[in-house]
């Protein structure tokens, strides 16, 4: 299913980006004046980051297919509008005027001259232009699209080379033969005169090349057909149901999904792996997805922007009213167990330097190096806020994503992490946590929070994820993320386990 999307969110932005850059090609062919701010802007895109063009979008078009599209479209665009402007460009200027001196319009002289003896030009930039999108189409995983970068990321963050070959091989054949189809076309546009090699076996393997050509666009006709149809098959009664891109969200959100699709009448959409918490809130807030599970602390510092608290009570009680009155989103009740940050070390790095709280790293840390994720690096509850609650300042400070901050503490390439309470991989890794003695981090519950608009046409959800909510303490969620992170199984198969084993769902 991920590789049908991949096609077929690939075939959607390399068409689109088709239909807009061969017409912008022709058009600053004809207008100089309009040919340099056209090509700067198409090179300024080019330059901007993928993922950094992602963040952009997400506010303005929101998450799944629509940004992951318009994203790979503005990066295919430069080789298609250059390559068709440097094809007309190139045309001898006395076959132009042949043409016109035969008595054909400016329109004839485009359709029946330029453009056919410019398509092997233009095809070139089209053939750059799908290779490019296959490798950049694994961003649409980032926002919930789909696609082969679903595998790539979710191997990443659980340290699974397995997974991230599963996602990275298939994408790289499909860029091969994507390559091979469109240098195909391109051979089909040529005219055989023009082409290298005896006329006659040319001719031949024409009808070879339209046979290929013809099964691979019945392919991906059939692949638009099957979608489409799955797609219509869809419960009036539907919410979406989101998650952040780790491991412990991933359960979370599938549990959450199972669970209410099992107990009631209501069918669930899921978008998991959304990224960050600014993406699935502001997610949520668009109405992109419904329902999503929060983390008090999370919601309370980072996206209330309030200074760090302890105190549970206060902290849950300001995120539930605030929520409510600032973006009309309902808080339901906290869960029980507290996903709270630690900072950890391996056991030799404890020892060494007679580490058990992190007053006892502070006084060391200018001789370490710390491996933080992003998050954890600008929010003024992590790094940034636990230097000056504790007053230290470490030697060397690196920025890693996910799972690779363990890696890199294994490597010892880092000396200390940021790590999730629960998270499995410092049971994988055999970390030690050191006691945050100042009680700096505020407490972390998992909340589930829910579009007020939802909540009053399904109330029935609140009263199921207390239920579930109860059952979920810091050693249950610890184990089951212990099962995706160290035993390689699937998030959702880790839910559905679970519910099963507590009989939640038949």
């Amino acid at each position: 299913m991920l590789i049908i999307q991949h096609i077929k969110l690939t075939a959607i932005s390399v068409g689109l980006a088709v239909l807009i850059g061969v017409p912008f090609g022709i058009l600053i062919s004809y207008s100089r004046k309009a040919s340099k701010p056209i090509l700067s802007v198409a090179n300024v895109i080019q330059a901007i980051p993928s993922m950094a063009l992602l963040g952009f979008m997400i506010p303005i078009l929101g998450i799944g297919t629509l940004p992951a599209v318009v994203a790979v479209i503005l990066y295919s665009l430069l080789p298609i509008i250059k390559n068709t402007y440097t094809g007309i460009e190139n045309i001898n200027a006395q076959t132009l005027e042949s043409a016109k001196g035969i008595g054909l319009t400016r329109w004839q002289v485009i359709s029946k001259v330029q453009i056919p003896l410019a398509l092997p030009v233009i095809m070139a930039g089209v053939r750059i232009a799908s290779v490019t999108a296959v490798g950049l189409m694994t961003m649409a995983a980032f926002i919930g699209a789909g696609g082969l970068g679903y595998l790539v990321f979710s191997g990443i963050r659980t340290v699974n080379n397995y997974q991230i070959l599963a996602g990275a091989i298939p994408a790289c054949l499909l860029a091969l033969l994507v390559d091979f189809l469109i240098s195909l076309i391109e051979k089909m546009v040529t005219p055989i005169s023009l082409q290298k090699g005896d006329n006659n076996l040319k001719k031949k393997k024409r009808a070879m090349q339209k046979m290929i050509l013809s099964v691979s666009a019945l392919a991906v006709v059939a692949i638009f057909i099957f979608t489409s149809i799955g797609n219509k098959v869809s419960n009036s009664r539907t919410i979406s149901v989101g998650s952040k891109d780790y491991t412990e969200q991933a359960i979370l959100g599938n549990m959450v999904a199972e669970f209410i699709e099992a107990n009631t009448d209501i069918a669930v959409e899921r978008n998991m792996d959304l990224g960050g918490t600014q993406v699935c809130f502001s997610a949520l807030r668009a109405g992109e997805i419904d329902l999503y599970v929060e983390y008090s602390g999370t919601a309370y510092s980072d996206t209330l922007q309030h200074p760090s608290n302890s105190d549970m009570q206060q902290v849950y009680d300001t995120v539930k009213d605030e929520f409510k009155s600032l973006y009309n989103i309902e808080v339901l009740k906290q869960m029980s167990f507290n996903n709270t940050y630690v900072l950890a070390v391996t056991h030799e790095t404890a020892e060494t330097y007679h580490l058990e709280k992190i007053s006892d790293f502070a006084k060391v840390a200018s001789n370490l190096k710390s491996g933080t994720d992003f998050e954890f690096s600008n929010r003024e509850d992590g790094l940034p806020g636990l230097q000056k609650a504790y007053g230290f300042k470490m030697r060397e400070t690196f920025t890693l994503d996910g799972a690779p901050r363990y890696t890199a503490l294994i490597n010892k390439e880092v000396d200390v992490i940021d790590a999730f309470s629960t998270d499995g991989l410092l049971k994988k890794f055999d970390l030690k946590a050191l006691k945050d003695d100042k009680k700096f981090f505020p407490p972390y519950y998992a909340i589930p929070i829910i579009r007020s608009e939802v909540l009053n046409d399904y109330p029935e959800i609140a009263v199921l994820l207390e239920e579930l909510g109860q059952i979920l303490t810091d050693e249950v969620m610890m184990e089951l993320n212990y099962k995706v992170d160290e035993l390689q199984q699937n998030p959702k198969s880790v839910a559905l386990e679970f519910l099963k084993s507590k009989g939640m769902i038949p």
